[in-house]
Order: structure tokens, then C-alpha cells, then sequence
């Protein structure tokens, strides 16, 4: 399959290959070479792919064939909840057996230990020093408390926090928790940034220019690694050189983005970063969540310069100069088992590998949207350098009138009230195939 990882769209070199192949694009016999030559399409095997005869919404819809409860469904919800890695089961029997077996003594002893355990999955999906500063604990927000308590300092005319206008509501919530708890205003404390009249995008220039003509009220810049609504992949590199550049402290919102997209956070010199691990990581809803610090923020004199929130479940207070300072609880060996299942799928298939099929299936997807369904709009961002797997679509129609339609012939994706439709083509188990699938049912629909 072609490099997309380059400057090229994706879309040019889709068409390279068709002429190489001599079929059409728009073709059932493109999709089907392009699983053919897909380097990934073996990690489909790896999950536990949902059929139609499992999918809860699937029925007989009026002039369609019956359906096969054999036939694979058409996933393409892995921004919501990745599917479960078949390795799970083995990594769960593994741990029960040893509860079962060793009792107490599991907290040091057998495969992955559990007083340990989160050491073991500190493998390098967020950035180039995961053992020194990655940290696997709580959930996201819990986390993003964590880090917002320390790296939140309001002090004089600094005391605002930058974000997006229409950031996750969790996040959005919790910053305004933040701000109350320092009794400040949310509503004078936070800089909500909206995209231009008629956009649906925040532009990156606007970002920077808000952030060098207000830095000296902001103590935080606060975004998403990846929108969740637009799909967009902010400039997590520039947005972060020009925040610390005026002063303030960065943070992100990895949720949307780990697993998705390649990370360089230590390079780009992040302050701090959290996410969750059930979306494009796979690892189950609910899952034990991340966190990054960067080094800079973990050696001596961290604890007096970030007043972060302490607790250990051992009887000594012992900080090393790594995130794990971070952590106030022990790790649930369950869930450990899930995220190393799931971690041992990455590190096989490459975050190289899966980005460059990324691009391709989103291009794709956007083609066959445009020539077979021009009545849909796509909102993420045209360049596919500054979008991830997500294709956020916005429909001619309520979504009401189109989302029962795809679910009962299998489709599986979400809403977003009024007339948006996420769609995530996950390149470690989604297909080519799968997505003519889906543009053809929404055609028909």
C-alpha cells in the first residue's frame, strides 16, 4: 500500500493505486484490492468484531435483502468505545488465576504484579519517556483534577484559562469547578475561543493570536488533543510553543487523540496531558485512564512548586521523580489486564503504520461521501493532516430521521443533536470494505 505519511493528500495516492489497478475509485473492486494489499488488515482478527446477528438495533428494514446474523456489522464507533481485543480474555484469566491462586501475595508475585502493575503498560503510545513521565491511574477527569489542582496557579493579572467554546462538557465542567474552587468567576476566568461565523473549526492563527494578545490574563491554555465533535486535530506543537513562549502553562485533553494519532509530547514540550483508554486504545468502557507530566515539572522542589493533591496506599510517602507522583490510589489489576491487552496490539501494528492507513480510509470515505451522497456535508477539517480518524458528518436532515435507519442494517456510529453523525474508520480493525458498506446504506437511506 502507498506512503501517506507524506505531504501528498491521501486522496492522490488512492488514486495512484486505482490506476495502478486499473479500476475505479468508486468501485466495489477498489475497496476489495485495497484490503487485499492493507499491511493492517490482519489486526481485524485480533478483536472481537461484532456481528449483525449481535448488534441489538438490526432488523429487516422494508425493500432491503434479509439480513445474515453471520455477516460482520459496519463498526465505525471506535471514537465512542474501541472493541475488545481478543488477547483480553487470556490477560484477565491470567490475573483471576493468580487472585485466586497467590491471594495477597499476587501484589508481588506471578505475571504483572499488581502492586506494579501500571508500570508494565507505560509503553510509548503518548510520548518518548513513558516509564519517567506517564503515569496509568483513575479515570480522565479524575486525572485532569489532579493535574488542573497543581498546574492551575492564578496569581495577579494571570488567572484565566483558555479553551474552546464548545471543549467536551466534562472537561468544561471541571474547569469551571477549578476556577470555583479558587474563588474565582468561571464566567470572567475562562476564554472560550469559537470558530468564524459560518465555520465550524477553530483556525490555528486564531488560537496563536489570542494567545500573544491575552497571554499576560492566562495562567492556562487548556484544548483537545483531537475536537470530539469535529473530529479536528489541533497543532498540539505551535498552540503549546506559543502558550509557554507567553507565559502560560499547557495542558490537553488526550481523550480523542491517544491511539489515534502519533504523539510527541515531551518534545513539544507539554506541560501536562490526560486521557482515557477506551476509545481508539480499545481497552473497555470505563477503563483505567493516563496522564504525562513533563520532566521538567518532576524533580527536586516539584512538590513545593505544583500544590498538587497527595495519597499513596503504602505506609511511606515515597515520590520518585517520576509522574507517578501523581497517583493517590493503587491500580485495579483487572483493568491493568485490559490496557496490556490492548497496548500489545499497538506495539505490533506501529502508531506509523496506523496513522498512514488512517488518512487513507478517512480520504476514502470523504470521496465516496462526495460522489455518492452530496447531500452530506463533512464539518472535520479538509486537510487530513489536521483531522484524525473521525469524518464528523452534517446531514441534510434531523439526525432522527436517518440514525435508526443505519442501525438496523448494522451500521454502528453516533449522533450529535441536531444533524451531525461522527464516523471513525479504526485502522486496526476497520476495512475499506467497511466503508463503501456504510456510505451505500446511507446512500440508500
Amino acid at each position: 500500500m502507498a506512503d501517506s505519511a507524506t505531504s501528498r493528500h491521501p486522496l492522490e495516492d488512492l488514486q495512484k493505486l486505482a490506476k495502478e489497478w486499473d479500476v475505479p475509485v468508486l468501485s466495489d473492486e477498489f475497496a476489495r484490492l485495497m484490503d487485499i494489499n492493507d499491511p493492517l488488515a490482519g489486526f481485524r482478527e485480533k478483536f472481537h468484531y461484532p456481528k449483525m446477528g449481535d448488534l441489538p438495533l438490526v432488523r429487516r428494514v422494508d425493500g432491503q435483502p434479509p439480513v445474515d446474523p453471520s455477516e460482520d456489522g459496519i463498526y465505525l464507533c471506535g471514537n465512542s468505545l474501541g472493541l475488545m481485543p481478543r488477547e483480553v480474555r487470556n490477560q484477565l484469566d491470567t490475573q483471576m488465576s493468580q487472585w485466586a491462586r497467590f491471594g495477597v501475595f499476587g501484589h508481588r508475585h506471578g505475571f504483572m504484579p499488581w502492586a506494579f502493575c501500571d508500570e508494565w503498560l507505560l509503553q510509548d503510545i503518548p510520548g518518548r519517556r513513558p516509564a519517567e513521565e506517564t503515569c496509568v491511574m483513575n479515570s480522565l477527569t479524575v486525572n485532569l483534577h489532579l493535574c488542573l489542582t497543581a498546574f492551575y496557579q492564578p496569581a495577579g493579572a494571570r488567572t484565566k484559562i483558555l479553551l474552546e467554546s464548545q471543549a467536551f462538557p466534562s472537561d468544561h465542567y471541571a474547569v469551571e469547578s477549578q476556577i470555583r474552587q479558587r474563588g474565582l468567576d468561571p464566567a470572567a476566568e475562562m476564554i472560550c475561543l469559537k470558530p468564524r461565523d459560518g465555520e465550524h473549526c477553530l483556525r490555528t492563527e486564531d488560537i496563536l493570536q489570542t494567545i500573544q494578545s491575552r497571554g499576560q490574563e492566562i495562567a492556562l491554555v487548556f484544548f483537545s488533543g483531537v475536537h470530539y465533535y469535529t473530529g479536528q486535530l489541533f497543532d498540539i506543537a505551535a498552540i503549546t510553543e506559543v502558550a509557554r513562549a507567553s507565559g502560560c502553562c499547557v495542558g490537553w485533553d488526550l481523550a480523542h487523540a491517544v491511539g489515534n494519532v502519533p504523539l510527541r509530547l515531551h518534545d513539544w514540550d507539554v506541560d501536562f496531558a490526560a486521557w482515557c483508554t477506551y476509545k481508539y486504545l480499545n481497552c473497555g468502557a470505563g477503563c483505567i485512564a493516563g496522564a504525562f507530566v513533563h520532566r521538567r515539572h518532576l524533580g527536586e522542589g516539584s512538590r513545593e512548586r505544583l500544590p498538587r493533591l497527595e495519597g499513596w496506599w503504602a505506609t511511606a510517602l515515597r515520590l520518585d521523580e517520576t509522574a507517578g507522583q501523581f497517583r493517590v490510589t493503587n491500580p485495579s489489576m483487572i483493568q491493568a489486564a485490559c490496557v496490556r491487552a490492548s497496548l500489545d496490539v499497538f506495539k505490533l501494528a506501529g502508531m506509523q503504520q496506523i496513522r498512514r492507513k488512517s488518512l487513507l480510509l478517512t480520504a476514502y470515505l470523504e470521496h465516496l461521501l462526495k460522489h455518492r451522497v452530496p447531500s452530506c456535508s463533512v464539518i472535520s477539517p479538509r486537510d487530513p493532516q489536521a483531522r484524525g480518524a473521525q469524518l464528523s458528518l452534517l446531514l441534510a436532515c434531523p439526525v432522527e430521521r436517518v440514525l435508526p435507519q443505519l442501525e438496523a442494517r448494522g451500521v454502528a456510529c453516533d449522533e450529535r443533536k441536531p444533524n451531525v453523525i461522527r464516523v471513525a474508520p479504526a485502522p486496526l480493525y476497520n476495512s475499506f470494505g467497511d466503508v463503501l458498506r456504510f456510505v451505500k446504506v446511507l446512500a440508500d437511506g
